[in-house]
């Protein structure tokens, strides 16, 4: 059953190809929740969108559209589920949709379970996503498990709407960072060893760097490499961490591999064949102004080593033509002014710059006991992925990362995430889950549902839910063209309130079979979305609680 929102997209588009205006001049068609329920459940401004263009009064523009979508609506033999299409305030186009519509999206999920839930969004497409990536000479902070709670999601919910996706680490194993986690070891293997040693500032100040200088010392290590095997050390806790985390890679992508490959000056070839390279004060250029960015930018520097952009071009025509058609990066804020000379350079390789999608996820801030606690990279003082996750368990972690759009600066509160009451979001929300289960256990034989008491459903409170599981598609929709999986946190939320508002409210187990049968259905189907998003987001759908 495709989502009834691109069906009423197509006969709104439909209806526009009747007002004569040239395709360029139409606006995008945008679909979207009435913010009060008594205006429908779904809305449109095109008109108003229209209303300067054609010249005519929005409310006009509206009655014209309508004409149009009633007719493609019939053709296709769907006004059967649409009660009503008002206009109404401004020029609003509001669909009215009828109860048997939300009737028939429940028996295809009862009848089907969570693949009726499936959207076909993607078509296919192959895409790759890279998160995390962070330099493997420390412990994984809060900073990178948001980026890693954000990435695994959206990887999931892309997979989910037809998207064929594959996950990568970036892997810089080699440069400056980590000669410098090398000597640090190294210098802090010779003050275990009793040597009077001056440690720079500028070096790793971290604990981790004693914890790992000492295994050496007590396993009395010879190591021809302090560099290779911190690294190595490292490298193996972040892959531990993220499994513990519920994040797994397709590909871990090692830069050292890259450059040892030769794909940089194959990709540097290319440019200069092109025109986008050039020498100048005996460094190379790529004119990455000729895409839009405000100023060129350095790829060799004069002493003839790469800058951090030269790798990153090689990388990214490799990601290309590994056969990825879309490209999604998840970035910290201190990356942002990076975008635009990388996407130059897929430009210059013939790629449309807005299939390289880089995405910018906030930090977090910690909170405990009502106050943010205090962090300091330099020092090595900061909240790790590992201790967020000894505290508050993997489930609760990943739920409040994803709480918060990634643009937006997210406060993660320690407390709230441990309590079992509801208000811990994640809690609430498993708890609608565990509460489903419980009934249906004891409903027994009772739970199989015969179709025809469905009909049953008329009282306000079932109908609001009915309306609420139907809006998973739509909500699924919203993370693919945003790119962001936190609405999902909301729709869940969302979507137990209005479990727990008619289940207090009404008896689901009782003496008229008819009735039990159709609000077991109804429940039961709300437990499949729930189970669905829960695991969509990476959180367990626990049956008791």
């Amino acid at each position: 059953m495709e989502p009834i929102q691109d069906h009423l997209t197509a006969a709104i588009n439909q209806s526009l190809k009747k007002l004569g205006l040239k395709k360029e001049e139409l606006p995008e068609v945008i679909l979207d929740f009435p913010t009060d329920p008594r205006f429908g459940e779904l809305s449109t401004n095109i008109a108003l969108k229209l209303a300067k263009i054609i010249k005519k009064s929005p409310v006009e523009v509206a009655k014209e559209i309508i004409s149009g979508i009633k007719s493609s609506l019939k053709k296709h033999k769907l006004d059967k589920f649409i009660e009503d299409i008002r206009v109404e305030g401004a020029g609003f186009i509001n669909f009215y949709l009828h109860n048997d519509f939300f009737l028939e999206y429940l028996k295809l999920i009862l009848t089907k379970g969570y693949p009726a839930l499936k959207v076909n969004y993607g078509k296919g497409r192959k895409v790759l996503i890279e998160f995390v990536s962070a330099n493997p000479t420390g412990a994984l902070s809060v900073a990178h498990a948001r980026q890693a709670a954000v990435g695994d999601c959206l990887s999931n919910v892309l997979e989910f709407s037809g998207f064929k996706v594959k996950r990568e680490y970036y892997l810089n194993d080699e440069g400056n960072q980590i000669n410098i986690l090398g000597r640090s070891i190294e210098l802090r293997l010779k003050e275990l060893n009793g040597e009077n040693i001056e440690f720079p500032e500028d070096y790793y100040q971290g604990d981790y760097i004693t914890d790992i200088a000492r295994i050496i010392k007590d396993k009395h290590l010879e190591i021809k490499d302090f560099s290779e095997f911190g690294k190595d050390h490292i490298l193996g806790i972040i892959k531990q961490e993220l499994a513990d985390f519920g994040v797994k890679f397709d590909y871990w992508y090692s830069q050292r591999s890259l450059r040892e490959s030769g794909k940089i000056e194959k990709a540097f070839l290319v440019l200069r064949e092109k025109g986008y390279l050039y020498e100048q004060d005996g460094a190379v250029w790529f004119k990455s102004t000729v895409f839009g960015d405000d100023k060129d930018r350095v790829v060799v520097k004069s002493d003839r080593s790469f800058t951090y952009l030269a790798p990153d071009i090689a990388y990214h025509r490799d990601k290309y033509r590994r056969g990825f058609e879309l490209l999604i990066n998840l970035w910290g804020p201190d990356h942002h002014g990076y975008i635009n000379r990388l996407k130059a350079s897929c430009a210059a390789f013939g790629k449309d710059p807005a299939s390289l999608s880089i995405i910018i996820v906030q930090l977090a801030t910690i909170f405990r006991g009502g106050k943010p606690v205090q962090m300091s990279t330099r020092r090595g003082e900061f909240i790790t992925l590992r201790e967020v996750l000894d505290e508050v368990g993997s489930d609760a972690a990943r739920f409040f990362f994803l709480m918060r759009r990634t643009s937006s600066h997210l406060d993660f509160d320690l407390e709230i995430a441990k309590k079992q009451t509801s208000e811990n979001p994640v809690y609430y929300v498993q708890y609608a889950h565990a509460r489903i289960c419980s009934i249906l256990r004891s409903a027994g034989k009772r739970a199989k549902i015969k179709s025809s008491s469905l009909l049953l459903l008329k009282e306000a409170e079932e109908i609001s839910l009915l309306k609420k599981l139907w809006q998973f598609s739509y909500i699924l929709n919203v993370c693919v063209l945003t790119q962001d999986p936190f609405m999902l946190t909301v729709y869940l939320q969302e979507l137990a309130e209005h479990f727990h508002k008619f289940y207090d409210l009404h008896r689901v187990l009782s003496d008229d079979d008819a009735l039990t049968e159709a609000r077991l259905g109804l429940i039961n189907g709300a437990r499949i979305v729930l189970s669905t998003g829960l695991k969509l987001l990476g959180v367990s759908s626990p049956e008791k609680m």
